[in-house]
């Protein structure tokens, strides 16, 4: 589960920023995860539970913003959900290799004191 090592990575950079603003607790984290970046919410959950036990973040909450897939069709110039896995632009049926949105893993939110 490929989860704990982003989230042991995330931790890692939320510690350090509470750190260098002299925080002692971390009370929320919240993430950015698209849904064509490979992770699987529920197990960044769980890895969340894990990794911050013992730490400042360990009563800390979690929270996910999912972000859906969004593609451009260069060919009608229109922006897309794609329905599969194969990124088919629903108005002229050609496929698009320009994918806007959905690869993001970011962390966007820290509250600590």
């Amino acid at each position: 589960m490929h989860e704990v090592g982003i989230m042991e990575r995330t931790l890692e950079i939320a510690l350090d920023r509470a750190q260098n603003s002299g925080a002692s607790q971390i009370h929320h984290l919240k993430m950015r995860v698209g849904a064509l970046s490979g992770v699987v919410p529920e197990a960044l959950n769980f890895a969340f539970d894990v990794v911050t036990e013992g730490t400042i973040a360990q009563n800390a909450q979690f929270e996910i913003e999912s972000v859906p897939a969004r593609c451009y069709c260069s060919q009608c110039q229109a922006e897309f959900e794609p329905k599969d896995i194969i990124f088919e632009c629903p108005t002229c049926h050609r496929v698009s290799a320009n994918v806007i949105s959905g690869k993001e893993l970011e962390l966007t939110s820290l509250e600590i004191s």
